[in-house]
Parts: structure tokens; C-alpha cells; sequence
């Protein structure tokens, strides 16, 4: 039995060799690139563009085949009117109006061809026409020079692939630290939307791991990938996500060529709703502005942007509760040390990245399971934690933590889709209330978001 399986092994291992070659020599002979591309054949790290893994017998197939991956990734990356199409739009998206406009107001000339804007709208090191690709298959995976002939060699591991280059994105912090350079920022060129491109039109950055991990899913998590790399915990994604968010947000603010801008701070730290609210020049005003028992800064004072401290928050009381405190006391500090000077600031902010680091690392450890999930909803509707959504950036960071958490114990099967779909409406209105940010009432999330977590716990 065992020299039948290694004969099967072999001869599966020849063909993914033949079909790599063939797939190679229709891209030649098609002309969909310039040409193989000389790191291919040098065994060099470089990016060499979609085209290499576009072979209708590798991965551009037009339908999943699955005997040895789906074959259909391009089709995915590609399709235009679903989520999972949107990086191969990246770059198209700057020769829009919308991206004139910026560009216009920015000064930057083209934005198809800005460096400020190809950071995030086009694979890192591609050039000429390859830029065309958009968010590529190298943006995510790495550069493929290196491990692009070993990926698919006979008894090669992925483990020495990842050694050649390969981005182990099956780690939750590896996976987060690659989405966050465009999702978030970096401190490398053309990889950070300051305040003044927001404010020259470009969309406020969002972002949560396993949401946008399942909108991008292009593989099958099957008995080979679990072998492999072991399959993904949607709970942990989740978490970590919100961790290495929060790290990579307090280590920009501390570095002084992002922290600043001329005199001022720079703005993107900041929750954007705490300055843009409607004045109104009355006697019988109402202030816009609500008092956070999470944030011990004066009245008016614009603050720290901390959608995903208060999701750490919640999440550490469930799964790390030994750490819960000092994570706590080290966010208040650093709210405090903001209302003091920079050089304050930036100390407590490094403090606060390391529990924040210290957070990811015993949530990557951890064992998350449906307790952990339903604990974890109950803890961002307690009175502690929901008396914290003043403003409208962390309520959006709420509700699609809550949606998250019900889809991961749907999946985990702990929770039919049918009960999911019966406790739907109540996610919904959460959703409705952060709809309009101009729209936004705390009082009126909170109560949505506490009848949404009233009716999932229903389901324990």
C-alpha cells in the first residue's frame, strides 16, 4: 500500500510538472505576457506579474478542478462584479474621475502613474505594463522569482517554500501585518493615506481580517490544506486581526515621518467624526460630542482613533483575561498622554503597541471555540464596553465584529444557518443604525447593537 501511494504520489508529481510547462509555453505562444520572465529561469526573488500563474493548467482554469488546487484563483481575482475582484481593479480605479479629482486637488499629476497612489493600486516592484494587474497574486503571496519552479516540485514542502519567499498567510499575524500595509499603512513610500488625501476625496480606510480574508478566499480549506497548513480559525483571524491593527496604527503614529504633518499631528490618527460634526451657532445648543468613560480626555479635545481598542477590550476580557488589565491601563494612559505633549504620546503609544502585540500573541496561541465566540458578543454589548461606542468609527467596528462572529459559529457549525438567518433583522438594524455617518446617534446604536447581541445569545 505505502509503494502504491508513493507511485500515485510520483505520478501526480509528474503531471503538475507537465501541465506547469505546457501552461508556460501557451503563455509564450498566446502572447497574454512579454515573455517568461528571466527570474524564472535565474531562481531570482522578483515579482514577475499575473501572467506567470495565468496557465489554463495552473491557476486559470474556468472552472475549480480541486484535485490539486481549484484551478480557478484568476477567475476569482478577476471576476469585477464581486468583492473578491476588487484588487485586480486596483489600478483602474486611478483612471477614474474620482482619482482625477484627487490627483487634481493633490498636485500629483496622473494618479495612474503616482508614486503616492501605486504603493497600494499596483503590486510593490512591478513596472511597464504589469502595473496593469493591479493588487496581483505577488501583493499578497511574495515575490514569486524565488519559489515560483519549487512550489510545484515533487515532494517539496511548503515550509521550504515559505523559506524561498512564499508568505505564509495562513498565520493570522503574517496574513494581518500584509493586508495592513494597504488597509491601514507602512512607512514605505506610497503606502499611507494621510489626512490630506482623505480630505482630497479619497474613501475613509476600514478594515477587519476576516471579514475581508472571507471576501477574498479563492482556495478550499480541504483535508490537504489542513495537512498542510491547518485551517483557518475564524474567531482568532478576528482577534488577531484586531491586535496587529491597533500595533501597526500606534507604531505609525510614533514615527515621525507619519506621526506629523508640519506643525500639526497628522489628522488620519484621529476619529474623523469628532471634527467633521455640524456646528450649529445657537443659544440653545446641543453639543454633538458624549462623554467616553474608555478615553480620560477633556471636552472637545479631537481623539484617538480607537475602534480596535475597544474591540481588544472586549476580546481580552473573554480570551486573555490575565492581560486585560494592563492593556487597559495602557490605553487609558496613552489617551491621557495625548491631552500632555508628544513626546508623551509617543512613549505611552509604544507601550500600548506592546500590549497590543502581547494580545496577538496569546490570541494566536489560544483556543477559540463557540463559547469563546458568544462570550466574546456579549462582551461588546455589556454595559462596560457599549457605553464606549460615542462615535461613529468604533460602532462600525462593532457591528461588523458581531456579523463576523455569528458567520465564524455558523461555519464552525455551532449555529444552523437557519437560526443565522432567523436572527438576521436584528444584525440588520445594527448595520442601519451606522448607515449615514452624519445620521449616527449613540444611544440609538446602542440599543440596536445590544438587541442584535440579545438575540444571537438566543442561539447559545
Amino acid at each position: 500500500m505505502a509503494e502504491e501511494t508513493q507511485s500515485r504520489r510520483f505520478a501526480m508529481g509528474i503531471r503538475i510538472v507537465c501541465l506547469f510547462l505546457l501552461s508556460m509555453l501557451a503563455i509564450l505562444v498566446s502572447g497574454v505576457g512579454p515573455g517568461l520572465p528571466a527570474a524564472v529561469a535565474s531562481g531570482e526573488g522578483g515579482p514577475l506579474g499575473v501572467a506567470t500563474c495565468a496557465g489554463s493548467t495552473c491557476h486559470g482554469r474556468f472552472e475549480a478542478d480541486g484535485e490539486v488546487v481549484r484551478q480557478d484563483e484568476l477567475l476569482r481575482w478577476q471576476e469585477p462584479s464581486s468583492s473578491s475582484g476588487r484588487h485586480s481593479q486596483a489600478f483602474a480605479v486611478l483612471k477614474g474621475t474620482r482619482s482625477a479629482q484627487i490627483a487634481g486637488t493633490l498636485g500629483i499629476g496622473d494618479a495612474s502613474s503616482a508614486p503616492m497612489c501605486l504603493g497600494c493600486h499596483a503590486t510593490a516592484g512591478t513596472s511597464g505594463t504589469q502595473v496593469n494587474d493591479g493588487v496581483g497574486c505577488e501583493s499578497c503571496h511574495g515575490n514569486a522569482g524565488g519559489w515560483i519552479a519549487s512550489h510545484y516540485a515533487v515532494g517539496n514542502s511548503h515550509a521550504a517554500n515559505v523559506a524561498r519567499g512564499l508568505i505564509p498567510l495562513e498565520n493570522a499575524k503574517t496574513r494581518a501585518s500584509v493586508c495592513l500595509d494597504c488597509h491601514f499603512g507602512s512607512d514605505r513610500n506610497g503606502q499611507f493615506v494621510n489626512h490630506r488625501i482623505m480630505a482630497a476625496g479619497h474613501p475613509r480606510i476600514s478594515f477587519e481580517l476576516d471579514l475581508f480574508s472571507t471576501l477574498q478566499q479563492h482556495h478550499d480549506e480541504d483535508a490537504d490544506y489542513a495537512a498542510r497548513k491547518r485551517r483557518s480559525d475564524n474567531v482568532q483571524l478576528w482577534a488577531v486581526g484586531q491586535a496587529m491593527a491597533l500595533k501597526r496604527s500606534l507604531e505609525l503614529y510614533s514615527n515621525p515621518k507619519r506621526g506629523t504633518e508640519g506643525i500639526f499631528p497628522e489628522f488620519y490618527f484621529f476619529d474623523c467624526h469628532s471634527c467633521h460634526r455640524r456646528i450649529y451657532d445657537q443659544a440653545n445648543f446641543d453639543k454633538t460630542g458624549t462623554s467616553n468613560p474608555g478615553r480620560p480626555i477633556p471636552e472637545g479635545m479631537p481623539p484617538f482613533n480607537d475602534e480596535n481598542i475597544i474591540m481588544l477590550s472586549a476580546a481580552a476580557r473573554v480570551v486573555a483575561p490575565g492581560s486585560s488589565g494592563a492593556f487597559e491601563a495602557a490605553s487609558r494612559n496613552f489617551h491621557l498622554a495625548i491631552t500632555k505633549d508628544r513626546e508623551s504620546a509617543v512613549a505611552a503609544a509604544r507601550k500600548l503597541a506592546s500590549a497590543s502585540e502581547n494580545l496577538a500573541n496569546a490570541f494566536s496561541s489560544g483556543s477559540f471555540g463557540s463559547a469563546q465566540a458568544f462570550g466574546i458578543i456579549d462582551s461588546i454589548s455589556s454595559k462596560a464596553i457599549a457605553s464606549r461606542f460615542t462615535d461613529y468609527e468604533g460602532s462600525v467596528q462593532a457591528v461588523m465584529a458581531v456579523d463576523t462572529l455569528v458567520n465564524a459559529l455558523v461555519r464552525s457549525g455551532d449555529v444552523t444557518q437557519g437560526a443565522a438567518a432567523g436572527i438576521r433583522a436584528n444584525i440588520s438594524r445594527a448595520y442601519e443604525a451606522v448607515r449615514e455617518p452624519n445620521a449616527y446617534r449613540p444611544e440609538a446604536f446602542r440599543s440596536s447593537l445590544g438587541a442584535a447581541a440579545g438575540a444571537i445569545r438566543s442561539l447559545k
